[in-house]
């Protein structure tokens, strides 16, 4: 023991760092996306087209996972199909995901955008009801406190963003008031749900198969290439498929490809609530460069999210 226990020390630390690095690099990667979008805009308009843009980051995460499985050795298994059980568990996510990115268009009409900012952060609740009852994880009291506290957090960083007080611009130009009808609010909740779902879902699924990681995502990157893809061929759109791409566009690209392969490492070996902590600390970093690249204005009621998220973090992982 005296000889293996410094070595034991090493590796978590080792590993400690390791979660930390990837879970940093998670929260700065969501939290810079709509920044970045911003910067794209030419005329208070997005060049691109979004189905597009959706399409290419399910083409790199599927491209990235075959080069890993290459690389790792795991190869061989490509050799004889796989059965149709063993893969179509993982078109489940990729339906859940795209009918989620449908409803986010469709809801604009029924509430304006700040409203869904505020409304969406309810998914946190439904993620961890539905973590609670798909996966047989009991949360204790300490911990339901915390995910309430990340909830609250998220609501006060959406309602800081607001601009409540210039109500005669509000009231000048149409579609900057506050609204959302009976039909908007279903569909946030209908939103919510789907969300939570396809996380609990997907973590289900790559836990409960014994298969390497890399292989995993491209049975979940195929569909989710082919879904979007067909998709986005059956949603009308001005512009050509690649129109409008610039090199912020790509680096959006590989951001959120990059940020979804690290999410499956993170639903493979940790769990579903870390996902919950990376958004909500993502919306701190997302106020941060809004500051500091497109210079909005940060307000002391800043700090209050940001004290709640350290609270919730406390009160779930002491």
């Amino acid at each position: 023991m005296g000889t293996s226990s410094p070595v034991r020390i090493r590796r978590q630390w080792r590993k400690s760092i390791q979660w930390a690095l990837l879970l940093g690099l998670m929260v700065l990667i969501y939290g810079s996306h709509a920044p970045l979008i911003t910067l794209t805009k030419t005329d208070g308009q997005v060049p691109f087209s979004p189905s597009s843009c959706v399409v290419m980051i399910e083409l790199a995460k599927l491209l990235i996972s075959i080069v890993t499985l290459f690389v790792t050795g795991g190869a061989s298994v490509l050799r004889t199909p796989p059965s149709l059980l063993l893969v179509a568990p993982y078109a489940v996510p990729a339906i859940l995901y795209a009918v989620n990115n449908n409803l986010v268009v469709l809801m604009q009409a029924y509430m304006d955008p700040s409203s869904y900012q505020v409304l969406s952060n309810l998914k946190i609740a439904s993620t961890a009801l539905l973590y609670s009852l798909c996966l047989g994880k009991r949360l204790r009291l300490s911990q339901w406190l915390a995910l309430g506290l990340l909830m609250g957090a998220g609501v006060c960083q959406s309602y800081s963003s607001l601009d409540l007080g210039d109500s005669e611009r509000a009231n000048a130009e149409e579609g900057l008031q506050l609204h959302i009808t009976a039909w908007g609010l279903f569909l946030i909740l209908v939103y919510c749900c789907i969300s939570g779902l396809a996380a609990v879902y997907t973590e289900r699924v790559l836990k409960s198969q014994k298969l390497p990681l890399s292989l995993q995502n491209l049975y979940l990157y195929m569909f989710g290439v082919t879904i979007n893809g067909l998709s986005s061929f059956y949603v009308a759109s001005e512009k050509s498929f690649l129109e409008g791409y610039s090199w912020v566009v790509w680096v959006i690209v590989s951001g959120q490809a990059a940020n979804g392969l690290l999410m499956s490492v993170v639903l493979k070996h940790g769990s579903g609530i870390t996902r919950l902590f990376v958004i909500s600390c993502s919306m701190l970093v997302n106020a941060v460069l809004s500051w500091a690249m497109l210079g909005l204005q940060l307000t002391p009621f800043f700090i209050l999210p940001v004290s709640m998220i350290g609270l919730a973090a406390y009160l779930y992982y002491r």
